[in-house]
């Protein structure tokens, strides 16, 4: 007999944690797929506890579920590792933005629509993940707040994030984050099923039309409610953990580690097929 599939809210805003679900059944239930997106919606986070997961069953779940991003090397290119050893990431020192509260991609056209992280090795100390809902964060606007922050816009550079970690930086490094184009996004996501969500995040270089200062101001206290303790699911990583994110809904960020210890995890990105609107 299938076991029953369960879930147990994480917080009162977001995040799920999931039970009932093996290898097995994310490789061949008919319904995992369905089940998994519904679900996600309706929770931002879903947590698989010790799946243990090596990377071709990985790559495989993924394909079930959309798309899948090619951003790794090897043998599952579907594979990126998020590690702080320059050894094994030759873009590690980018990771250090992680740390920042952010959504994926809001300087693409389409941002990333989900996320899935697995742990093949943890930090001793730190490296816990922490998500809060930006559908949670609309919700919670007045509804002064919601029709004025309708009509804000923000240019999104790389450059604006990379500036938060190098203070003094080289020519060749302002060449390349300059290389990479502005985007300029909503304030709020209208998304196509009607609902709606903040867009914030450390790409944030300014809002339009607006007094530099007083939209980093407005930014910064739309984050830090976004953001308060009582609305944060932090993970705290076990080897073999699964999780995933709808990157469309939830912020998220690593705490801090030791980039020499053993903190090792795989990752997989579902396309997306959703403009910021």
């Amino acid at each position: 007999m299938t076991q029953t599939i369960t879930t147990e809210a994480l917080t009162e805003t977001v995040g799920a944690d999931v039970r009932g679900v093996d290898v097995e059944r994310l490789l061949h239930d008919d319904g995992i797929a369905e089940w998994v997106h519904e679900t996600l919606e309706a929770n931002g986070v879903l947590v698989f506890r010790e799946l243990h997961l090596d990377d071709a069953t990985q790559a495989a779940f993924s394909h079930r579920l959309g798309h899948v991003e090619l951003l790794g090397r090897g043998e599952h290119p579907e594979i990126f590792l998020v590690t702080l050893n320059p050894a094994r990431n030759p873009v590690a020192d980018y990771l250090r933005g992680t740390f920042d509260w952010h959504i994926d991609g809001l300087t693409d056209d389409i941002p990333i629509k989900a996320t899935l992280l697995s742990a093949h090795d943890v930090a001793s100390s730190g490296g816990e993940t922490e998500f809060a809902s930006t559908y949670a964060a609309y919700d919670d606007l007045t509804d002064e707040e919601k029709e004025r922050f309708a009509a804000i816009r923000v240019v999104h550079t790389i450059e604006a994030a990379q500036r938060r970690l190098v203070a003094d930086p080289t020519p060749e490094q302002l060449d390349m984050w300059r290389s990479r184009p502005s985007k300029e996004q909503p304030l709020i996501w209208q998304h196509r099923d009607g609902r709606r969500s903040v867009v914030l995040g450390p790409t944030a270089d300014h809002v339009v039309g607006m007094d530099r200062d007083e939209g980093e101001a407005l930014l910064d206290d739309i984050l830090a409610r976004a953001t308060a303790p009582e609305r944060v699911y932090r993970h705290e990583w076990r080897v073999g953990d699964l999780v995933i994110w709808d990157n469309r809904g939830v912020l998220h960020r690593a705490l801090p580690y030791d980039p020499t210890g053993p903190r090792d995890m795989h990752r997989s990105t579902l396309s997306g097929d959703e403009a910021i609107r």
